[in-house]
Formats: structure tokens, sequence, C-alpha cells
């Protein structure tokens, strides 16, 4: 074959080819990033790992700080008489007796702090959790405020642990709580003074002392956490501190993204992906969550795939007249 022969060949070839790649005998391509309504773009399986309820708090180490103490259980309490102590106690000191169901439970003041004062009155009927009395420990704590938000998530963190560290110092150590999270309201009076005995056993007695006028009530201190440090720790009054609160632990829990679930406290849905490729809303039961999964405690099994994003929560009902 001559080269003008040779040329003439390949040229009509590639008109060929061009024109068939312009002509389609079949269905029009698809736009990939157009998925038809109702598929599914992603899914998550559930999985299972140990999980922590962790809340960070900002503290100020704090010279005798005032803490809350609250009632063990429902009932009507009836406080004793409290001396005022001479010297630190190095025990518990035993101030009221909430009576349940003709039992008594007794509530004492932590050892290392002392008998601040009654918050409710004597024979009042309290709930579980209810302040009823503060008290003042003898040297330094760390004391960080909370904040309405964060009050629900520690409200039992009175059995969890707590772990601080001091800024550009010691930590992290283990930080003990002291009594239960509680507020001192305002308007509590400091305890009056004690009588003092009379040196002279043969002189009359002092007369009794009088109810101060000038006795100032209390400012309110508010939500607050106070905790102590090992005796090793060196601590600064007014340094700060970040204290990490483990309100709530569990092992082996079945978790989900957090994107696949819709809802929260206790109750969410989840979209399943069934066989054919559909999806079935289903109701589930939640726990924990550190922000990236929440534990699933009923309503799957681990075996479901998972729609990701979960379902959407159905809109309102209109008002009526609207």
């Amino acid at each position: 074959m001559s080269n003008n022969a040779f040329v003439r060949a390949c040229g009509l070839t590639a008109v060929v080819l061009t024109a068939a790649a312009c002509t389609s005998t079949g269905a029009e391509p698809q736009d990939p990033g157009l998925a038809p309504r109702g598929t599914v773009q992603t899914t998550a399986k559930p999985t299972r790992q140990d999980l922590s309820n962790e809340v960070s708090l900002t503290g100020t180490v704090t010279m005798n700080p005032v803490f809350g103490i609250a009632s063990p259980v429902a009932g009507q309490i009836r406080y004793l008489d409290v001396q005022a102590p001479t010297a630190t106690p190095t025990r518990p000191t035993r101030f009221a007796t909430v009576w349940q169901d003709g039992k008594p439970n007794n509530v004492d003041v932590p050892a290392g702090a002392t008998f601040g004062g009654r918050l409710v009155d004597d024979r009042a009927t309290v709930t579980a959790g209810m302040p009823i009395a503060s008290a003042k420990y003898a040297g330094y704590g760390i004391v960080a405020d909370i904040d309405g938000e964060q009050a629900y998530r520690i409200a039992d963190a009175a059995q969890g642990t707590v772990r601080a560290q001091i800024k550009n110092g010691p930590g992290p150590f283990p930080c003990a709580l002291l009594g239960t999270i509680a507020a001192l309201p305002q308007g509590t009076f400091p305890a009056p003074p004690p009588e003092q005995p009379p040196t002279d056993t043969a002189a009359p007695a002092p007369p009794r002392q009088q109810e101060d006028p000038d006795r100032q009530p209390s400012a309110p201190t508010g939500l607050r956490l106070v905790c102590t440090a090992p005796a090793d720790v060196k601590l600064i009054n007014g340094a700060t501190a970040t204290l990490e609160v483990v309100t709530a632990t569990a092992q082996n829990a079945l978790v989900v993204p957090v994107e696949a679930v819709a809802g929260g406290q206790g109750r969410g849905k989840v979209d399943v992906v069934t066989p054919d490729g559909g999806k079935e809303t289903r109701d589930v039961e939640l726990g924990l969550t550190d922000g990236k999964v929440v534990e699933v405690r009923s309503g799957l099994t681990g075996d479901e795939t998972l729609a990701v994003p979960g379902p959407d929560l159905p809109a309102a009902p209109p008002e009526a007249g609207k």
C-alpha cells in the first residue's frame, strides 16, 4: 500500500470513530451527583465500646470553701444541736436525721469541715437530693460554678469521679468531692457564736446571748461543685483549675454515630436500611453520649445497617385557627 492510500485509510477510520462517539443508542447517562429520591447515600453499623459521660468545668483554688449537703432520702428532717468545734474535726459530725417510713437516715458533715447552718426548717419534709445544710471546709478546695445547662448532666455526680489540672501547675490528680452538688440560697444566716461557760463556778451564769441584729444573711453561692486535692498536691489560693467530671460510664455499650439519630434525652429515632434499599424508621432508647457516638439501650440488635443522616422529625401540627 502506498503512503497516500495509508493516509486516506487512517483518515476514514478516524471519521468513523468520531461519528460513533457522537452517536448514542443507549439511555442517557445519569449525573453521579444526583441520586434518585430516597436513595441511601451513607450508612453505618452499630458497634460496641466502653463509653463515659464527661463534663469539663473551670474552677478556682479557694480557701475554706462553703458547700452544700443534700438529703440522702425523702422524709422528715430532724436537726441535732451541733456545738461549735474547738479544732478542725477529724471525724464526721452528725447534724441531722431524715426519717423515712419510720427509719432514721443519719446525715453528717464530712471530716475536715464544720457545720455552717440549716437550710430548711426543723421537721420539714424534704426530698432526696434537696440541700439541707451548708458546711465549710477547713483548708484549700477547688470550687467550680455550674450553669443551668450543666446542672442536670452532673446532678448525680456524687458517685462519679473528678480529676483536676491546675493551670501551669500540678495535675492531673484525683479530686475528692465534698458532700453533693447543692445551692446555698440567699438569706442563710450563719450560726451564732456559742455561749461561753463561766470561769468561776461560784459566780452566776452570764445572761444568754441575744440575737445580733447586725448579723447579715449570706449571699447566694449558686450551683457549685467543691472538691479537695490529695495532701501532697501544692495549691495556691486563686489559681485556676480545670475539672473533668465523669458522671456515668457504660461497659461494652452498643453505640451508633450521633448523626444517625434524631432526638435525644433518652428517646430517639433511626432509619434502618431494608434489604431492598428502602428505609424503616425505628424508635430507640438512648443512653450516654460523648458527642461522637450515642449509646442505644434498646430498639436495635446490633446487626442493622443505619442510614446517615438520621430521620427528620415531623413538623409540629399547625395551630388551630391559623
